[in-house]
């Protein structure tokens, strides 16, 4: 069985919140292999074999093994009408019923079984999806339609609701020793920061709570113990592997059992051979070369946007597609394309692709749950040509009041030439239906990009984007913009690839002007500094999405909004405070444009407008490190000082052509002092709140041709998100209070009521 790399798992001391999602639990439990036939009848013997014998009390059945049929399967063998019929007689039921003694001398023949057809396998599977629990009227109309026995009928639904009951057991099976691993690598983290209490560098403290540390590690060994405990116990029920045996990886180098092709599971569930799934991702990556490459009358430029519009009647002719609107109007495509350079190496781009950890850092406001579920090809090279790997993600946006967007697909990785590398994204028909027929919501059609490299460091990337998605309900206000394909689609995930890609090069630039590094001596410090925002930024864009991670609950603030609350404990994380953490968000339109707004959030000058912690003071800004060429991206440290005490914040903004945020979090100053100096901020408790900003989707030609790019205002607004995330107890075992909640609705409202009254919209 192939590795399960979950990326974005939540702190452990949430394991039972993460197997609380049944979406995500079911969803990824039809990716493992297949159980076994006879794992299926034990899991359901009561019911697999009820009444099947016709036989008397005292009659003696051999064990025999019942395969699971499914369409995915090709043509498969249940129990024929003989083994359903068979009276009493323990030799009828051998299948031999002649009742001579030299037959009954012979070794025992093996049952007759019947193989059902594809048609009857089809329609059989059909009805599953409507009703896995079939009435005897159904069964019985069913049968005769077939030309089956009822009682085939019958089996088979029950060896396909067995067949998916243990493939779940065997998938929490392996997320839960993923788990364990986790948390093993978080008690060496601990235990090296007790034996590292003071920085080598300096002689400071790296962690306030120094103290507290042995309480924290032998809270972790107890949910170690209890976490390894379980998996044993799992082990032995599924019989994977023996009680007691070491968890290892199923990549580990030498060993071919472990190691063997993922193919087998593909051919025992999704009926999907090698050979087919590379004729598939070929075919889609011829798709997405000429889908990039290709100009009218495929591609149509928007007068009013100025953006790329598909001609989907020209795409049903170009590539023999199928025409969504024929039996699927609950469906709707979003098909976009950008391009644009990106200040990074070829090599280390196509890497971060292949790599799902890299690939969800990349673009942390997109992907809120990445997975690589299996690899079916390494491919060649250190660069992976010909690589191809089954993939899960899970799409937000930066708001609960979207849903995400849960998409299985094959990547595939190819080297076009000398200079030119195509990733292309494609869902593979039955993955999804066979998962879970309620989740293929949502579906890659070949999508991906072409790199190509240039001099110095740089390459040109064009972006597909190609989705086709189930219609659903949408909040109003982000109604255009999702169905517009702005919110997932190619401008969306190029800008954030090239942002990303320009705070890499500034994080690792050695000669940065002063200009651009203020407050900051050293270059260890800068480093450590802006490490620590993006861990901050990270965890902001995890914890406001409406991911399955998350139960939010709807409150209604004393101003009328909608507020978003959710709540979770932190038993064990060093990077946030330990206990209670209660977090609330808001969304709201104001008649401002995205950059106004921006501009007006991050200036320290204008905070004691709107931040009700600064109490009208000033705030002066200690530190100032740019993190790309646009001046609103950086991170600074700002003071806020008044007659009691003197408080650092933190500052993370970030802007491009499709959104902005301003993340910050209040900073304990000694820790913080470590950090300038250039100590180590992995262990800098840290509780992020903040803003997101995205255009409304209402996009018109811009009122004036100019090339200032604060002056390019159209006629939409904004969509302002704010989140504040506060802990409301130092204890993990606590429980969350009415008074907790209403302190933050106060905070919301009154932040926002500040910025409506700055910005003078108080009537949007």
């Amino acid at each position: 069985m192939g590795v399960v790399d979950m990326s974005n798992n939540p702190p452990t001391s949430r394991t039972k919140d993460f197997f609380a999602s049944p979406a995500l639990s079911l969803s990824l439990a039809g990716i493992f292999r297949g159980a076994g036939a006879s794992a299926a009848a034990n899991d359901e013997v009561e019911e697999g074999y009820e009444g099947s014998g016709g036989a008397g009390g005292g009659s003696k059945r051999e064990e025999t093994t019942v395969e699971i049929s499914s369409e995915n399967s090709g043509h498969t063998r249940s129990r024929s009408d003989a083994d359903f019929d068979g009276g009493g007689d323990g030799d009828d039921d051998d299948g031999d019923g002649d009742g001579d003694d030299d037959s009954k001398n012979k070794k025992k023949k093996r049952k007759k079984y019947h193989r059902h057809t594809a048609e009857q396998i089809r329609e059989m599977e059909a009805l599953f999806k409507e009703s896995p629990h079939p009435d005897e009227k159904q069964r019985q109309q069913l049968s005769k339609q077939l030309g089956l026995a009822p009682r085939q009928v019958k089996f088979w639904f029950q060896n396909r609701r067995t067949q998916i009951k243990t493939i779940q057991e065997r998938h929490e099976n392996s997320l839960l020793k993923s788990e364990i691993e986790k948390l093993r690598e978080e008690n060496k983290a601990m235990r090296d920061a007790i034996n590292k209490a003071c920085c080598p560098n300096c002689g400071m403290a790296t962690t306030s709570r120094d103290t507290s540390m042995t309480t924290e590690e032998q809270q972790l060994r107890i949910e170690n113990a209890r976490l390894k405990a379980e998996v044993e116990k799992l082990r032995a029920a599924v019989g994977k592997c023996p009680p007691g045996a070491t968890s290892t990886s199923s990549c580990s180098a030498g060993n071919d059992q472990e190691n063997r092709s993922s193919l087998d599971f593909y051919t025992g569930i999704f009926g999907i051979d090698k050979s087919r799934i590379m004729e598939l991702v070929n075919q889609g990556m011829e798709e997405l070369k000429k889908m990039a490459t290709a100009c009218g009358p495929l591609w149509i430029r928007s007068l009013e946007t100025g953006r790329e519009i598909l001609n989907y009647d020209e795409y049903v002719k170009e590539f023999s597609a199928e025409n969504s609107s024929n039996g699927k109007s609950n469906r709707s495509i979003e098909a976009s394309r950008d391009a644009g350079v990106v200040f990074v190496d070829l090599p280390k781009l196509v890497q971060s692709f292949m790599d799902v950890n890299q690939w969800k850092a990349m673009f942390p406001c997109l992907i809120s749950k990445a997975a690589t579920v299996d690899v079916i090809c390494g491919g060649e090279g250190p660069n992976r040509n010909g690589a191809v790997q089954l993939m899960f993600a899970e799409l937000q946006m930066l708001t609960p009041m979207v849903p995400t967007r849960e998409v299985y697909f094959v990547r595939y990785c190819k080297q076009l030439s000398a200079e030119q590398w195509a990733i292309v994204d494609v869902s593979i028909d039955k993955v999804e239906e066979n998962i879970d027929a309620s989740l293929a919501k949502c579906r890659k059609r070949p999508s991906g990009c072409i790199i190509e490299d240039k001099s110095n460091g740089h390459c040109k990337v064009t972006w597909v984007e190609h989705l086709e998605c189930q219609k659903g309900t949408v909040h109003t206000m982000y109604r255009s913009i999702v169905n517009s394909g702005l919110a997932f689609g190619a401008r969306h995930w190029m800008t954030t690839l090239q942002l990303q890609c320009e705070r890499l090069v500034f994080f690792m630039a050695t000669n940065v002007p002063t200009k651009d590094s203020s407050g900051v001596a050293t270059l260890a410090g800068r480093k450590s500094i802006l490490k620590l925002a993006q861990r901050m930024t990270w965890s902001f864009c995890r914890a406001i999405g409406a991911s399955s991670y998350h139960v939010w609950n709807k409150v209604t603030s004393k101003t009328g909004e909608d507020i978003r609350v959710s709540s979770r404990k932190n038993l064990n994380d060093p990077g946030e405070p330990l206990g209670v953490i209660l977090c609330a968000v808001s969304s709201v339109w104001l008649p401002v444009s995205p950059n106004v707004l921006f501009d007006f959030l991050r200036d320290e000058a204008h905070r004691n407008e709107w931040d009700i912690m600064s109490n009208g003071g000033p705030v002066q800004t200690i530190a100032n490190l740019a993190k790309g060429q646009d001046r609103g991206n950086a991170v600074n440290i700002q003071t806020m000082k008044s007659k009691e005490n003197s408080m650092w914040l933190l500052q993370d903004s970030y802007t491009n052509a499709y959104e902005s945020m301003v993340v910050y979090a209040p900073v304990d100053i000694t820790g913080m002092q470590s950090v300038i100096t250039g100590c180590d901020s992995s262990n800098i408790a840290i509780l992020p709140s903040g803003f997101s900003i995205l255009p409304d989707g209402l996009e018109s030609r811009p009122l004036v041709i100019t090339s200032r790019q604060e002056e390019k205002i159209t006629e939409g607004g904004s969509l302002l998100s704010i989140a504040f995330q506060i802990l409301t107890n130092n204890s993990p075992a606590a429980k969350l209070t009415m008074e907790s909640v209403d302190s933050v609705n106060t905070l919301i409202s009154c932040t926002l009521r500040n910025i409506k009254t700055s910005l003078q919209c108080e009537d949007a």
